[in-house]
Order: C-alpha cells, then structure tokens, then sequence
C-alpha cells in the first residue's frame, strides 16, 4: 500500500473541498447554520491530513521493525522514527530529490524501497559506498581491503529462548555498534539473486566480494547469518532511499526499548 500516495489524494481532495467551502458555500450559508456533511467529514479534515502529510514526507516518518535481521540493534515489534531529511529534501509519491542535504555514510541505519519490489520498505546498515571494494570473507567484513574492527562480547540470547549468537563491536567509520554472528552457520552466501551490477561481484566458498557502483549502497543487516541483503539481491539506488533510521518510540513488549537505538 502507498500510504504516501493516499495521503497525497486525500490532502487534495480535502483541499478542493476546503476552499470551496471558505470562498464560495460558507459565504452562501447562514451565521448560525450547521456546516453540511461533506464539510464536517472533508473540508475539516484538510489541516490534519495537511499537516500529517507535510510531517511524514519531508520531515519523520514512522516504522515498525518486521524481522529480525538487525537484531542487536532493532528487535521484531520496534517502533522507529526516520528522517526523512538527512539525506536530502525529496518530492513526495516521486521521491525525487530536490536539494542535497547530506549523503549516506558508512555506518547509517537506512531505510529504503527494496530493488526487487519498490513498494516495500526494507532496513539495513550501510556498509559499502559508492567506489568501495567490500569483501565478506568467513565471516569477516573489510572495506578497502582493511579488516573492519571487531571486538568480542558475551554471547547474545534471542528473547526467552534458549539460543544463543556470538556477538561483536564493529567499527564502520565514525559508528560502533554490535552484530551477531552464529558458529554454525555456512560462509558461503545463500540464495544469491540475478540483480543490477551483478558482474560486480565475485562469490565462492568463503563469503563474496564486491565493488559498489556509482550512485549506489552495499547494505548489511547486523544479524549477519539471518538477514537477507546486498550480499544476496545486490546494490541499493541512491533513488531508493527513504531516510536514516534514528531513535525507537515504541515496542509494546518491552517499554524499556524506548530510546535504545544505538
């Protein structure tokens, strides 16, 4: 569903309605005269559907975490704010950009419209920029051909269950931040799709290698055995961006969750 589009269509449709109700059918009506239905449920309504509209296009807009394949960061059921501004001012429904703001960086949690189907939304971390060589060799990410940065940590429990992942810091640029890894699961890059730039990469045995092209983004999720990714449906268009994932607002199991992005 494009919720964007229909807010589009209901702040003009409101919007007709509401000026025709304020220079021509309020004029005509008496002082103390009931505004007619299609007043009450249209015209009213154009402010707060103007405004929402306004909020969720170019300023913050609202998401909520489907799966688990940024876990440690986002957990399934996380309510999330992203800016829809950080990366620069995009027309609504288009989502062409009009003013340049800042570019993504190594590092970001970004949302973005999935190559393969626009309509849906996807959220990884961006790994790779444009120009970069990133190579995901047994299970090690290095950039440049330098080895990102780990650091061990304890191992990390899924929930109330009893299983458990490895865990790690990892640098990438200016951000530390935490990814899970499990000893058992195979290096080699599964279900591999036929994607844009696919000639671009190089997979065996080991993991992938890849060079990111102009104008595009190589994503990872931080639960790197369980998410699906760059690694397996290829680069993300500049146009695909939707905007930088930055604080969580809500989970419903677990209120302490407010605020814990990081």
């Amino acid at each position: 569903m494009n919720f964007a589009l229909i807010l589009f269509v209901l702040s003009v449709v409101t919007g007709i309605l509401y000026a025709l109700d304020v220079f021509k059918f309020r004029k005509q009506r008496a002082a103390d005269a009931p505004s007619p239905l299609w007043v009450v449920w249209g015209a009213d309504f154009f402010p707060v559907i103007l405004l929402v509209f306004v909020v969720r296009s170019f300023l913050f807009e609202p998401f909520k975490i489907p799966s688990g394949s940024m876990i440690p960061t986002l957990l399934v059921g996380d309510f999330i704010l992203v800016n829809k501004y950080t990366y620069g001012v995009r027309l609504p429904v288009l989502n062409t950009k009009i003013i340049d703001v800042n570019e993504p960086q190594r590092g970001d949690v970004m949302v973005f419209r999935y190559p393969d189907d626009p309509s849906l939304d996807y959220i990884k971390r961006v790994v790779g920029l444009p120009g970069d060589r990133v190579a995901y060799i047994n299970k090690q990410l290095s950039i440049n051909g330098t080895p990102v940065a780990t650091r061990q940590l304890p191992d990390y429990q899924h929930g109330e269950r009893l299983y458990y992942s490895e865990q790690f810091t990892e640098q990438l640029g200016a951000v530390e931040h935490r990814i899970l890894r499990d000893a058992d699961a195979p290096a080699f890059i599964q279900g591999v799709e036929p994607f844009p730039y696919r000639e671009n990469c190089t997979y065996n045995a080991s993991g992938v290698i890849c060079t990111v092209p102009p104008g595009h983004y190589f994503m990872m999720g931080d639960n790197r055995d369980n998410s699906k990714d760059s690694r397996a449906w290829g680069f993300v268009p500049e146009a695909n961006i939707v905007g930088k994932a930055f604080f969580i607002w809500l989970n419903f199991d677990d209120f302490s969750r407010f605020g814990a992005f990081k």
